[in-house]
């Protein structure tokens, strides 16, 4: 194989490297931007990374040093919680103090990955950045 044709080869498997990366890119930032979904619609996206707001009506600090916050109804009524677990908490109490008092009736968007508990819609809490007081 001649050197021309070789590098020609080589320039095409980058192009197309370049464009798949380019492609994936696109898809991520699509993704970030997607548009927030209500309480309700968080359980048509189990298995998805979303951005969730609603109206925390009702929120618990447990005996096992979970915080609950419960999205648009009250336990135990509510379809969708937020849930924060012992060892993140200190991170959310140093940024907005005790969750399950200042978030209580508050606008708030969590960020995470939609999963199915008990027959309800949950996002575990993590890092403060995944969630934001409106």
């Amino acid at each position: 194989m001649n050197y021309a044709v070789l590098k020609k080869r080589i320039e095409m498997c980058l192009l197309r490297m370049i464009s798949i990366a380019l492609s994936a890119f696109v898809a991520g930032v699509s993704m970030a931007h997607a548009a927030p979904l209500s309480c309700d619609e968080a359980k048509g996206h189990i298995g998805e990374q979303a951005t969730v707001c609603g109206l925390v009506v009702s929120a618990a600090y447990t005996r096992s040093q979970t915080t609950f916050l419960n999205c648009d109804k009250p336990y135990p009524n509510n379809d969708f919680f937020a849930v924060i677990f012992k060892s993140d908490r200190e991170k959310f109490v140093e940024k907005f103090g005790p969750p399950e008092i200042t978030l209580l009736k508050k606008n708030v968007c969590v960020t995470g990955k939609i999963q199915e508990y008990q027959r309800k819609w949950e996002i575990i809490l993590n890092d403060p950045k995944q969630l934001e007081k409106k």
